[in-house]
């Protein structure tokens, strides 16, 4: 007999302080998530001249390959391995490399728009919504994309303005009604990161005694 995998949701704006609850996550119950990103699945764009490419809106729906995660996570949720594209945050396009990921009893789906999507919203267990304030989030984007992705203060600050703020207030921020969990600050919220990985490792050891992951 086998169980389908626990599905967790973890969205929010961008600099939100998803990825460290993530990470912090996953590092909690070692061995038993894979986590699949948003980010890894924006769509290819290397048929679009760089020029175009850098000013396009990366932060509406329509930017992502959402149907090839929902296939993917599909894939992970019926016992199959997948490879992941990877995707250049210099280059705006797709590597044309992979990455294997194998199946685990918990998949985390993270990212900006996964819960606007309802196809994918429909396939997640537990729905995790981090909610920081717009003033920190900006700071955090600012910093990781000076320092992370070579892209220059001015830069970061238009997009911000042209497309970030407004597909938050468009298509984030009404997400977050789907939510089942909204934690204030992320990952730095450890009360209810340790309740949120209580959750989870009760419902692995209850399916780990009955022989499901065997």
């Amino acid at each position: 007999m086998n169980c389908s995998p626990f599905v967790i949701g973890v969205a929010g704006g961008t600099g939100s302080g998803k990825t460290t609850l993530v990470t912090k996550f996953q590092q909690a119950i070692a061995g038993e998530a894979v986590v699949l990103s948003h980010d890894f699945y924006y769509c290819d764009n290397t048929d679009i001249p760089f020029e175009e490419r850098i000013k396009m809106n990366y932060d509406h729906p329509n930017a992502f390959d959402t149907d090839l995660m929902i296939e993917d996570v599909k894939k992970l949720k019926n016992g199959q391995a997948i490879d992941r594209p990877q995707y250049s945050f210099v280059t705006y396009t797709r590597t044309g490399e992979t990455v294997h990921v194998e199946p685990s009893p918990v998949i985390i789906v993270e990212g900006i728009l996964i819960f606007e999507n309802r196809d994918l919203l429909n396939m997640m267990d537990i729905k995790v919504f981090v909610d920081t304030d717009a003033d920190i989030r900006l700071i955090r984007r600012l910093t990781r994309d000076v320092k992370e992705r070579g892209r220059s203060l001015d830069s970061v600050i238009n997009q911000y303005m042209n497309t970030v703020k407004p597909m938050h207030e468009q298509f984030v921020e009404p997400s977050k009604k789907n939510a089942d969990i909204i934690i204030p600050e992320g990952g730095e919220n450890m009360v209810a990161l340790h309740m949120l990985i209580d959750r989870i490792n009760a419902l692995l050891n209850n399916t780990t005694e009955n022989g499901i992951y065997q």
